[in-house]
């Protein structure tokens, strides 16, 4: 897997955009950071998946994925070695991240009440 690849398989998901954040490529839906090219380095990636999603790649795919060390590695993102990936392997973890930032994503939508945020409260 190559970084170019990497790349037209992430554009090829519907609605994503590339971006860049703190000088990686990323790419987002609906304006959220589903996946970073470059990260922690070049020949690496990252994605936003599920512990569960996670945990089955880090397990089928150890030289592959490799989950990120603290906070963010415990809650599912996880890093890819792009030369140990096959294609079919990351489109498959890039079809998760995505499908993952979209549920969260409507998660959120749906606890704001209708006619947006509460307006917040004097106290009186």
């Amino acid at each position: 897997m190559t970084t170019a690849s990497f790349r037209k398989l992430a554009l090829s998901l519907s609605g994503v955009v590339e971006h860049a954040h703190m000088g990686h490529p990323d790419f987002r839906i609906g304006g959220k950071i589903f996946a970073t090219l470059g990260y922690p380095r070049a020949g690496w990636a990252a994605l936003v998946l599920t512990p569960y999603d996670q945990d089955v790649l880090v397990k089928m795919h150890p030289r592959a994925f490799i989950p990120v060390t603290g906070k963010w590695g415990e809650q599912g993102a996880t890093n890819i070695v792009l030369r140990y990936a096959t294609a079919a392997t990351v489109s498959s973890a890039l079809n998760a991240a995505y499908e993952t930032r979209v549920a969260r994503s409507s998660q959120r939508r749906s606890r704001i009440p209708a006619g947006g945020r509460p307006k917040a409260r004097r106290a009186t």
